[in-house]
């Protein structure tokens, strides 16, 4: 049965959706099953795989809504041996018309269950709000949260927050729902504070954060406007190595045996 890991934090531009979108790439470069479940309904993550959130018949608003098979709004990518459930503008609607349905909270985990046989990996990047898509997102996170961290004061500062909402979440509707582990992310070894954010966080998350540290990188950035990850972009880049190194750090705490490629 795959894992369903939810990228969360409240803070925008901490790098949830390149996270989603450069680790998801490496699980599959690694011979993985990987979905990503785009539940922004600024569509980021839809785009940085070059598909025209414009122009989707169906994806993520729709398997909120329960209209159809979820397989039915899934995209396969085959030079990237990826998939993802897109998202549209749409989306910002399910936040008003769910408000009010029973289960609200519910609908992406009901809605991902029957996938769970088909993929090893399901990676849900959320927005960055803390409203009903982002409390879905938490709830479908079966296996934990994958939490990025951009190495500067700011971020830092609303770790507190998301701290709280996760207690919170725990205690209304997802008793066993876990911190998988900490991403830090644009770190600048040119900085003191970089470092200084890095001792604070392990504080936070003692043991719970990834040795795979994700630099500021040019490469990162640009990549997503050619609709690819940077796996495919840069692959000799910095951000591509750390992500790759990320990819099989997950795979080893899992228990995945991580091919030699």
């Amino acid at each position: 049965m795959g894992k369903i890991y939810t990228i969360a934090n409240q803070k925008g531009g901490v790098g949830k959706t390149t996270t989603t979108i450069n680790l998801g790439a490496y699980l599959a470069y690694y011979g993985k099953r990987v979905l990503l479940v785009d539940v922004d309904p600024q569509a980021n993550a839809t785009s940085s795989l070059g598909v025209d959130k414009f122009a989707i018949n169906g994806g993520t608003y729709e398997a909120l809504q329960g209209e159809k098979e979820i397989t039915e709004y899934v995209l396969r990518n085959p030079r990237l041996k990826l998939s993802i459930l897109p998202a549209s503008p749409e989306l910002a609607g399910a936040e008003v018309e769910l408000v009010n349905e029973l289960g609200r909270e519910n609908r992406l985990k009901q809605a991902l269950a029957p996938l769970k046989d088909k993929y090893d990996y399901m990676l849900v990047d959320c927005p960055p709000s803390l409203g009903l898509l982002t409390l879905n997102g938490l709830v479908a996170a079966a296996d934990g949260i994958l939490v990025p961290v951009q190495c500067e004061y700011l971020p830092l500062e609303g770790l507190g927050q998301l701290i709280s909402t996760i207690e919170r979440v725990r205690k209304a509707v997802f008793p066993n729902l876990t911190v998988r582990g900490v991403v830090l992310t644009m770190f600048d070894s040119r900085t003191n504070l970089a470092n200084d954010v890095v001792e604070e966080v392990k504080k936070h998350f003692p043991n719970k954060v990834f040795k795979s540290v994700i630099p500021r990188s040019v490469r990162l950035a640009e990549a997503p406007s050619y609709g690819v990850p940077v796996s495919i972009y840069a692959p000799n880049s910095s951000g591509a190595k750390a992500y790759k190194g990320l990819a099989k750090e997950l795979m080893n705490g899992d228990g995945v045996k991580v091919p030699e490629l």
